[in-house]
């Protein structure tokens, strides 16, 4: 019988451990969400205990319909993603496949904006928000 630190299992539990942690720092530094469908619309808020205030929101409004602006009048492709900062925290704007997603994050937490987060916020289904115990629909 293999032991439970089999040679073979070994390399892909480490190799998972740093990733899987690194998501969970990236889920616990989310202190709010904002859903927008792809008219830049907002649909959904979520907020934590932390982050009550939604005036944030209106930020992003206005800078998916800059960005809209800019699109139609320069022709300009390939929005990826936006960073709003903030004096406490950052605001990261990216554009999944059916939605624009905007995650209020805690500024000492997420000083650099990196590849691993933004491919990690890409996939992030926004719906497990509404059962999540930290965030309240607003």
């Amino acid at each position: 019988m293999p032991s439970p630190v089999d040679s073979q299992s070994s390399p892909t539990v480490m190799a998972t451990l740093p990733e899987q942690d690194a998501r969970v720092s990236y889920s616990n530094s989310i202190v709010g969400a904002a859903i927008f469908d792809l008219s830049g619309l907002p649909k959904e808020y979520f907020t934590t205990s932390e982050s009550s205030d939604v005036s944030w929101v209106q930020t992003i409004f206005q800078a998916l319909g800059l960005q809209s602006l800019l699109i139609s009048s320069l022709r300009l492709e390939g929005f990826r993603h936006a960073v709003i900062h903030g004096q406490d925290y950052l605001a990261v704007v990216v554009r999944q496949r059916v939605r624009y997603m905007a995650l209020l994050v805690r500024k000492e937490e997420l000083q650099v904006i990196s590849e691993g987060f933004l491919a990690w916020s890409l996939d992030f289904e926004p719906s497990i928000l509404r059962t999540h115990p930290r965030f309240s629909a607003v």
